[in-house]
């Protein structure tokens, strides 16, 4: 005589399951229950276009960044009109008091002596607006010539402007160009990137900004 399974004294047919322990199949027309556990995001099907991927952070069109080319170069002639301004500005009333003062010549202690303090205050003068040419074009990119003339010098790397100090190196550098016989500053008119020698050692552009 048989007494059943003792695991399961009332007798009853345990439910038949899907072999393995894998939950049973919903019949047709059922929706299936939900399953307890995390969720799972849906899944884009097969061919479904991908989302394009953000672009990059970066001035668009700046040197160096990426999938951007050069931005439009400074020619020469923007170049030079530039630097004679520049030169003008800072030199020019030094200049004209040395003109004045050698006219002029020692027909009087006074004059003369009004005159030679006149020609100190244009030397301070050209001093400090040397000094504020690099500030400006270190920290804009722009000397007094260059606003006027449209252009800007930038790094080459990521298009940032030079900083005072690199741009007192810069000045520096143009030793390089003056003492190859001035084939230096003559270089942009036919470089690719419109670079004089300065500009090669130092890694820097200059571009137009108008």
């Amino acid at each position: 005589m048989s007494f059943g399974d003792p695991n399961n004294p009332y007798g009853q047919q345990p439910p038949q399951g899907q072999p393995g322990g894998y939950p049973q199949q919903a019949p047709q027309g059922v929706p299936p229950q939900p399953q307890y556990g995390y969720p799972q995001q849906p899944q884009q099907p097969y061919g479904y276009p991908q989302q394009p991927m953000p672009p990059m952070p970066g001035m668009p069109g700046m040197p160096g960044m990426p999938g951007a080319g050069l931005p439009p170069l400074a020619h020469w002639g923007q170049r030079f009109g530039a630097y004679l301004l520049d030169i003008l500005i800072i030199l020019g009333p030094m200049y004209l008091i040395g003109f004045i003062t050698g006219a002029a010549g020692s027909s009087s202690s006074d004059a003369s002596g009004g005159l030679s303090i006149l020609g100190l205050i244009t030397l301070l003068y050209a001093i400090g607006m040397g000094f504020f040419q690099l500030y400006k074009e270190g920290s804009t990119g722009q000397t007094i010539g260059k606003k006027a003339l449209g252009i800007s010098v930038l790094r080459e790397a990521d298009g940032r402007t030079l900083g005072f100090g690199f741009a007192f190196v810069r000045k520096l550098a143009h030793f390089l160009d003056s003492i190859s016989c001035y084939l230096g500053w003559l270089w942009p008119l036919w470089d690719q990137k419109k670079q004089t020698f300065a500009d090669k050692v130092c890694s820097t552009v200059v571009i137009k900004v108008k």
